[in-house]
């Protein structure tokens, strides 16, 4: 079995292939591009039993341990952590370059079986990062709330109620008639408001669409 070690970087990633005893075979630097993978892919062809080693591989190497895992690839994640450490206990250790990183990872790969697998991201994946937006999307909305509540409060008697729609905030509005320019301009705001009010509202509502789309269905009984 050969592990190939590989430090991520963003313009460049470095792999260095040992073999089962942690002796170099060969080592190669990828610029990263759309080809990267199907590079590095053709390059480690001449060694069918083989396992991946990603550095990092929930940080910066997360889009390259992804794509090698989703093509049915062998990955494991090496934390920085344990590359570092394996760099300093190295002869010449305080020197740092990409391929004696990617030496190390490799070599980390090699004797630690404790080493987190990479699994291709799935439907969970999907729904995590909806869910993310979600929460983002309706933070934003009660941000503008807030602060439309504070400029009607200024404009209406007893200011808006507290359940705030862009309905009853557009009907508090229609009966606006700010006489002088201080309130001219709180109207002004107040309706610039409402616009990013119902934006946020129909984003929200996209966004629980496509997280209804993407929930599995029941399994059948």
């Amino acid at each position: 079995m050969i592990t190939i070690g590989i430090d991520p970087h963003k313009s460049s990633h470095t792999a260095v292939a040992v073999n089962a005893a942690g002796h170099q075979l060969a080592q190669r630097r990828f610029v990263v591009n759309a080809g990267t993978v199907r590079q590095l892919m053709r390059w480690c062809e001449k060694w069918p039993e083989r396992r991946f080693a990603v550095e990092g591989a929930k940080g910066l190497g997360r889009s390259l341990a992804q794509q090698l895992a989703a093509a049915g690839e062998h990955v494991v994640d090496v934390p920085s952590t344990l590359s570092a450490r394996a760099r300093l206990l190295a002869t010449g250790g305080d020197r740092k370059t990409d391929a004696a990183d990617a030496l190390h990872v490799a070599q980390v790969a090699l004797f630690r079986r404790d080493l987190r697998t990479v699994e291709p991201e799935d439907q969970s994946t999907i729904l995590r990062l909806l869910t993310e937006r979600h929460d983002d999307l309706v933070n934003e909305r009660t941000r503008i709330i807030n602060r439309l509540h504070a400029v009607l409060r200024d404009l209406l008697p007893g200011g808006a109620p507290t359940r705030l729609s862009a309905e009853k905030a557009a009907a508090l509005m229609k009966g606006l008639r700010p006489t002088t320019a201080t309130d001219c301009c709180r109207r002004d705001l107040a309706r610039e408001l409402l616009a990013d009010l119902r934006r946020i509202d129909r984003q929200v509502g996209d966004n629980e669409a496509q997280m209804r789309d993407a929930w599995p269905p029941p399994t059948p009984r």
